[in-house]
């Protein structure tokens, strides 16, 4: 099913709501977590995204994150398995009304999927001129396929894995310096 894709300027409000969902999240997951990370759009300070707040938790062990499903489910999350990236479990929440609020892609401490979000995310954060050719990308993509989230998607990917890129060879110059500021919750 095709919805509508749409692009908010940048709240402070995305904030908020990432760190009341990662307490609620956090309960749930108990002594496997490691950290809960704001990723996605919704993280990047200045660009417009969709309204719906991503969140990456970083567990200790995918085992004993399958064996929380029960607790997602009671917090109304959908579960979806890997959702076509191996190593990861995504879960969704939306409202009453079918809206999504939130996509949760969980990961081990340490994997390499773990490690690609957190570096485009913190690659956006340092070079600001390069979130706003994303907030572009973001646009540009929005305005051939505005009523297809998945065409839109599809159409942004290019781009995101091409910075990708660079978040990666930027975050391996800084070996783990100052750039990676990690957002716990």
């Amino acid at each position: 099913m095709s919805t509508p894709v749409e692009l908010d300027p940048h709240s402070s409000t995305w904030a908020e709501l990432a760190t009341r969902e990662s307490a609620r999240l956090a309960a749930v997951l108990g002594d496997n977590l490691v950290a809960i990370h704001h990723i996605g759009s919704t993280s990047i300070p200045g660009i417009r995204a969709k309204p719906l707040v991503d969140l990456m938790p970083e567990v200790l062990s995918l085992e004993r994150l399958d064996q929380a499903e029960p607790g997602f489910l009671k917090l109304g999350y959908e579960q979806c398995g890997e959702f076509g990236i191996p190593g990861r479990r995504f879960c969704m929440l939306s409202d009453s009304a079918g809206r999504r609020l939130y996509n949760v892609h969980c990961f081990e401490t340490g994997t390499l999927g773990l490690q690609r979000h957190l570096a485009f995310r913190d690659y956006l954060r340092a070079h600001p001129e390069r979130a706003r050719e994303y907030e572009a990308e973001k646009i540009r993509c929005q305005q051939l396929h505005p009523d297809d989230t998945r065409a839109y998607s599809l159409a942004k990917d290019p781009w995101i894995k091409a910075a990708e890129r660079d978040a990666l060879a930027w975050r391996s110059e800084l070996r783990g310096s100052e750039c990676c500021a990690i957002d716990v919750f």
